[in-house]
């Protein structure tokens, strides 16, 4: 064993010799360029790391106006529905533990919402957040749905052509609010009578002149009828009732993509 050290020992002697030898031939100027590049890999990796991990914790609630948004803003900040609310007409924002996770014990992570007002006028705000965004949540008013059916198709198209959901792919909910209402419709006949409405506008835009075109990404595929598993970014539907507490499943789908 002593044999073995003394061997390592002679050969790391050895080339400890041979690399000051060597760092001696090289002109001071070199070696500073060297070290500067080393020191620069160094943090550019590091600040890489740091950003990956780094990911968002913004959930962005956006629909049509009046349908429950506000309402499932507060249910999620403190459990109350806020004495039904009004309609918006500036962004709800806020930062905080989720009510349903208050009593949890051990570190939580707060979870920044962002509810966009759903009037025409007022959407370009959505467009300040989504970059931002780890997740949407279109809110669908399963009560009053099919009168509205044609304006949240609209809505939805534009907003799954969107270059900044697209390219990042951000997951979006479809969530059917009110469904405590015995005449409120199904999330399956929701999600179905969109995916209509969306292969009717396909069609509709399609024919527009590339001049008037707005959108910046086609939905579906080409000669077949539309389907939201055809998009890039992942899309579901799920019940919620924001004026009697039941939004377990917005809960799970924000903890799905802002992890604890």
């Amino acid at each position: 064993m002593q044999h073995e050290l003394e061997q390592w020992k002679e050969q790391f002697s050895h080339l400890w010799n041979v690399a000051n030898d060597y760092l001696r031939d090289v002109p001071p100027n070199q070696l500073y360029a060297a070290a500067a590049i080393a020191i620069f890999t160094t943090l550019l990796l590091l600040f890489l790391r740091v950003l990956k991990r780094t990911k968002s914790n913004t959930i962005v609630l956006t629909g049509l106006s009046g349908s429950g948004k506000t309402v499932l803003f507060y249910q999620l900040r403190d459990g109350s529905t806020h004495q039904g609310t009004v309609t918006s007409m500036e962004p709800n924002e806020g930062t905080f533990i989720l009510h349903g996770e208050t009593a949890k014990k051990g570190k939580i992570k707060p979870v920044h919402i962002v509810d966009v007002p759903g009037h025409s006028r007022l959407r370009p705000k959505l467009d300040e957040f989504l970059p931002q965004a780890a997740g949407i949540v279109f809110v669908v008013d399963a009560l009053d749905f099919l009168p509205n059916c044609r304006a949240a198709s609209e809505y939805l198209y534009d907003l799954l052509t969107k270059g900044s959901v697209v390219r990042k792919k951000i997951p979006l909910l479809i969530l059917c609010n009110k469904t405590d209402k015995v005449t409120a419709h199904t999330k399956e006949f929701i999600r179905r009578q969109i995916e209509k409405e969306i292969d009717k506008l396909r069609s509709s835009r399609s024919a527009v002149s590339e001049a008037d075109v707005t959108n910046e990404f086609t939905l579906g595929v080409p000669g077949e009828p539309f389907s939201f598993t055809q998009c890039s970014n992942k899309v579901t539907t799920a019940d919620a009732s924001g004026l009697t507490g039941e939004i377990s499943q917005l809960q799970e789908f924000i903890r799905e993509y802002v992890k604890q």
